[in-house]
């Protein structure tokens, strides 16, 4: 066995991950604060730290830029297929993380040509979106979803607007209406599946955006028009149904919460930081800024389960057995010192792990069409409320309870009301 990571100055540790220093990710008092938590374990662990997920079970949690950087560079060392995992014995069927790691015909857990034969049947269906119209179908969307509230003069953003646009956009680019109780229901059921909160049953959500999606391929396959679905019923490639509706859920679920959350967080930081207060009142000037430095400081997919070590080795200096998961730190790893030794973040870089790396990055176009939600999304609320202001204190907002993804629980705002 040789060392293949970037890193192998610290010892390794005895046995499996789950040795007595592994930190539970699970129920942590660092939700509000979780930078907190990345600078003790790269204090205690180094840039690879043995972790527990729900239930105690055994992880790593991989913090440093180039060590994240390596792992999605090594498909042959670290491949996505989870039925390599040596903890399924371990594995109730109601694990809340079971929609992130139970193994699914999708794009997300293929590997080598496969792998590659799906991205492509995406990366050509996506091609197709037009971002002229969809800046336009943003635009109109938010102008809707803008003239709901702009007359009272006050309005909670996460589930008001934040939430709603990419939503009710990427599921119109996938050939569902843009507004209804159905697609409410899918919306719904996604954010459950990927991020469920106490008392939700994260599985059966899964399991009914299944079956909308699977109505959704059959109707296309009847009657094609001009959006994702029809363009990958109709790719020369010939996935099944089941293929093309896992992977409608991978694009619809990437599409939604995270670029949902990366509004979110471009809007407190646009709210809350003085350094952009001057330039935005109203205008553009500093939006494509905020929008860069908060996917390298409060990157919307803090962390990303998994990859699953192919044969025993080595990364950061820790002995990583065969079959061993590995959550990829992208939050950590966009702040690793290692990277920004004055802790300074430039914004003007955009060589952040936000959209991960490798061949199971976000496949191409996908960043620049959330690119275009979200800063269709912030411009178009600060030109029709320039005067949009915090209703609360910065310190008074919180966020969300989760390890996985970054975002507030909600964003109180007041403004001028305008007459519609």
């Amino acid at each position: 066995m040789t060392d293949t990571g970037p890193s192998s100055a610290r010892p390794a540790p005895p046995g499996c991950p789950a040795h007595a220093d592994a930190v539970r990710l699970a129920g942590l008092g660092y939700q509000q604060t979780p930078a907190q938590l990345y600078r003790a374990l790269r204090r205690e662990h180094g840039a690879v730290a043995p972790v527990l997920l729900d239930g105690d079970v055994p992880a790593w949690l991989v913090l440093g830029y180039a060590e994240v950087t390596y792992v999605t560079s090594h498909d042959e060392l670290f491949a996505r297929d989870s039925r390599r995992w040596n903890q399924w014995e371990n594995i109730p069927p109601d694990w809340p993380l079971l929609p992130y790691v139970g193994y699914q015909p999708s794009v997300l857990f293929t590997e080598g040509e496969e792998h590659r034969r799906r991205a492509g049947v995406i990366t050509e269906a996506l091609e197709c979106v037009d971002q002229f119209e969809l800046t336009r179908d943003c635009h109109l969307i938010a102008d809707r979803l803008i003239a709901s509230f702009a007359g009272s003069g006050q309005a909670e953003l996460m589930s008001g607007y934040v939430h709603a646009l990419p939503a009710q956009a990427v599921v119109q680019m996938c050939g569902m209406p843009a507004s209804g109780a159905d697609t409410q229901q899918l919306v719904d059921d996604l954010r459950i599946s990927l991020d469920a909160a106490e008392g939700d049953d994260p599985v059966a959500a899964y399991e009914r955006v299944g079956e909308r999606l699977r109505q959704l391929v059959k109707d296309k396959r009847v009657g094609p028009g001009p959006d994702v679905t029809s363009r990958m019923v109709l790719h020369p490639a010939g996935l099944s149904d089941e293929e093309i509706v896992q992977d409608l859920i991978s694009v619809i679920s990437a599409a939604q919460q995270p670029t949902a959350n990366w509004i979110c967080n471009t809007l407190r930081l646009l709210l809350t930081d003085e350094r952009f207060a001057v330039n935005v009142s109203g205008g553009r000037l500093s939006v494509g800024e905020a929008l860069n430095e908060a996917l390298w400081l409060d990157t919307p997919t803090q962390n990303f389960i998994g990859r699953w070590a192919v044969r025993d080795t080595q990364l950061g200096g820790r002995l990583i057995r065969a079959g061993d998961c590995l959550v990829l730190g992208l939050a950590a790893a966009n702040t690793d010192p290692q990277i920004w030794p004055d802790s300074h973040v430039g914004a003007e870089n955009a060589a952040h792990l936000s959209f991960s790396n490798g061949e199971h990055r976000c496949p191409y176009p996908a960043p620049l069409l959330a690119d275009v939600m979200a800063r269709t999304a912030v411009e178009t609320l600060l030109e029709r409320l320039p005067d949009l202001v915090l209703a609360v204190e910065p310190e008074e907002l919180t966020w969300r309870p989760s390890i996985w993804m970054r975002g507030l629980t909600s964003l109180p705002v007041r403004f001028t009301p305008v007459v519609q």
